[in-house]
């Protein structure tokens, strides 16, 4: 029966060689002479920045192995985990640069496309985002596959006391850390760049200049289109990787505590791999016709994510039937999931698309003036947390309780997390391709070309706006429940250190134990503070390129007049060297605040922390993400030509109020879910020290 798992390794070859043929199919499509240069300058761009943030990142990721190398030599690790660490960031970060290479070179060749049609321009844009998306579950399975299979051939050698699965589980848990490190700095730093440059490009553009989004005489126009690349597909490819292999191993790990042995690991890598086969089968489903409305094209979308979805429920029960017809019932957390992330998206769309009242009402209060733009969209953002919540709360309670409760009802909210992300290989489609199509629309403006082809491209922009916010909307759906299920794993984790060493350890989480409640104050607090951080980081370096481009059109009048070329560069140097120092703290505070609270307060503390920046981190990063939708696409709701259109008082307004929530859905918000994840990976990993250190 245990040899039924290759079909995880089949699926990641089929994704992989998906990703393959549909990126040759993406190269071979033409691309206009007039676009070629200013791509290749994006594209400079972009690998420029990767270049520099992976060397700061391998910094980190070098001291981070030494320490568990010395944790493994006194044995408080295994020996496998610093390896398991690195590979975990090394695939994710191999994840967000693929997913930018195919972005930076279907950029132009979408906006050539969209020359022919709308139908053309959507399918290379979708295309490239296929890549991404096939690229991210095709390495994820693929990683995992390598190590179960590695771990599996070592037990023999190895002295312990653990079953194999649980051996197996126990040491892949490493693997997350890595690939949630990796994504929390390429989130943070890619976000930090692209919001910079396009908050500086936009406030002076638009506002202070008066001229169009994506104009050649602006200065930071270079650098907001590097920015699309390294902060919406690399950050966003990285993100959603450490999601779902995050998602996968909390079930694993939970499943094997369940009683379960390798059935634990089966079951979700199974159904994950009959998400990708339908999700490559659905990608063929997405077209539309010339002419289509934004609602046209959603549905287009739609055609392939909802297939995918349908016929993976419906294959993953007849897997369970086949493989473990004796845990029939897990079929119900997987359905759980598909239909907790349709429904948070669903609400996602309705809160943040101009096709709906919530966005429309927002884009009418500016013509009252940027205040009311500001009060109205935060104040929808609070509104949208309550149905997620709700959601997630049913999610929660229907996936635990329909498996019997205990470790077996903690597996099911696991298995709800891998259903919700089973299809990611499409949904990260649909999500991914609009960066392309921003990049293509921006491209078509500076490159001069027929004005029906930015209006194309503009339909898909929009659109992907809409896609990005309900991507975000199920990762941070299935990031509350991998939160969940982690926070049970540390829980079992603690409990079995415990006996396997002698060890007199009960956990006390009594609401009454001071411990915990400081636990959970520091960790509702944590949230605040990463987004404190990062919103900070995005203020301060958009504020350099304001001023630099300011500058730049005061010191030579004859680029307003077009007369004569900005300084693009300096633009993009500035956001890059910004983005990279800043990025830093952020991202240490995630991994030290477990380990420090541990060392303070014990595993109590250490419980009340992983439940107090679950609980916040979710909520915020729904308010962020959904504010920053809305005010993003009210301004893109008067610029098709609402309430006085472009260069209007309305305009105007919309435009500081999408200067807040660039940060907010593009920086901030997406890093949360990440980092509840990485919290809990890390306390987990280090659980032995803090076990220890509890004693002390």
């Amino acid at each position: 029966m245990e040899y039924v798992i290759l079909i995880a390794p089949g699926a990641a070859v089929l994704a992989l060689l998906f990703a393959l043929f549909t990126a040759r199919k993406v190269l071979k499509m033409p691309e206009a002479e007039c676009t070629r240069g200013i791509a290749a300058v994006i594209r400079k761009g972009a690998n420029a920045f990767l270049k520099r943030q992976y060397a700061v990142v391998a910094v980190f990721f070098g001291a981070m192995f030494l320490v568990l190398g010395v944790l493994a030599l006194i044995g408080f690790v295994s020996p496998f985990m610093p390896f398991a660490f690195l590979t975990g960031g090394v695939f994710s970060g191999l994840s967000g640069f693929l997913g930018m290479k195919i972005a930076t070179a279907a950029n132009a060749r979408t906006a050539t496309a969209a020359e022919k049609s709308l139908n053309k321009g959507l399918r290379a844009a979708f295309s490239a985002g296929s890549v991404m998306g096939m690229v991210v579950v095709g390495l994820g399975l693929c990683d995992l596959s390598i190590w179960y299979f590695v771990l599996k051939g070592f037990y023999g050698v190895m002295q312990t006391d653990l079953t194999e699965a649980a051996f197996i589980a126990t040491n892949m848990i490493t693997f997350g850390m890595g690939a949630s490190s990796m994504a929390l700095f390429a989130r943070v730093g890619g976000g930090i760049f692209t919001k910079a440059a396009d908050v500086g490009a936009d406030l002076v553009g638009k506002v202070e200049a008066d001229i169009p989004e994506d104009d050649h005489r602006n200065p930071a126009v270079i650098a907001d289109n590097v920015g699309d690349n390294v902060g919406d597909v690399a950050g966003m490819g990285a993100d959603l990787y450490e999601s779902y292999v995050g998602s996968l191993l909390s079930a694993m790990a939970l499943g094997v505590a369940a009683g379960l042995e390798y059935l634990g690991a089966l079951i979700p890598l199974g159904i994950a791999a009959i998400g990708v086969l339908f999700s490559v089968v659905g990608s063929f489903l997405v077209r539309t016709k010339e002419g289509a409305t934004q609602k046209g094209l959603l549905r287009a979308l739609r055609a392939g994510t909802w297939f995918a979805a349908g016929a993976t429920a419906a294959a993953s029960a007849l897997f369970l039937w086949l493989a473990a017809p004796e845990n029939i019932l897990v079929i119900v957390p997987v359905l759980i999931g598909l239909a907790a992330g349709v429904l948070i998206g669903l609400l996602t769309e309705v809160f943040t698309s101009a096709s709906y009242r919530p966005t429309r009402k927002l884009a009418d209060t500016a013509e009252s003036g940027a205040g009311p733009v500001l009060i109205n969209g935060t104040a929808l953002g609070m509104l949208s947390t309550a149905a997620p919540v709700l959601i997630i709360a049913a999610a929660v309670l229907g996936s635990y309780f329909v498996l019997g409760g205990g470790n077996m009802g903690m597996f099911g909210v696991g298995v709800a997390a891998v259903g919700m992300l089973s299809t990611l290989g499409i949904t990260l489609s649909t999500d991914a391709y609009g960066p392309v199509a921003d990049n293509a629309g921006g491209i078509a403006q500076m490159a001069h070309m027929d004005e029906e082809v930015r209006r194309r491209t503009d339909a898909l922009d929009s659109l992907g706006n809409t896609t990005a916010a309900t991507g975000k909307g199920f990762a941070i759906g299935s990031a509350m429940l991998t939160a969940l299920a982690l926070l049970s794993s540390f829980y079992v984790q603690m409990e079995t250190l415990a006996q396997e060493n002698n060890i007199a350890f009960t956990f006390a989480l009594e609401i009454t134990n001071p411990v915990v409640l400081i636990g959970v104050f520091i960790g509702a607090m944590l949230p605040f503070l990463f987004s404190a951080l990062t919103m900070s980081a995005v203020g301060k370096s958009a504020q350099q390129i304001v001023l630099e481009v300011r500058r730049q059109f005061s010191a030579d009048e004859g680029i307003l007049a077009g007369k004569s070329d900005p300084d693009y560069g300096r633009c993009v140097r500035m956001c890059t060297k910004s983005a990279q120092k800043q990025m830093i703290l952020p991202a240490v505070i995630a991994v030290l605040s477990p380990i420090a609270v541990g060392l303070l307060l014990g595993a109590n503390g250490v419980m009340g922390l992983l439940l107090g920046s679950s609980v916040t981190g979710f909520l915020l990063a729904v308010f962020m993400s959904n504010s920053g939708g809305a005010w993003d696409n009210a301004k893109k709701f008067i610029e098709d030509g609402h309430l006085g259109g472009k260069g209007s008082s309305a305009h105007k307004a919309a435009v500081i109020g999408d200067t807040v929530g660039d940060p907010f859905k593009d920086t901030s918000g997406p890093s949360l879910n990440i980092l509840i994840k990485l919290i809990s990976v890390v306390a987990i990993v280090f659980a032995e020290v803090i076990l220890v250190a509890g004693l002390l």
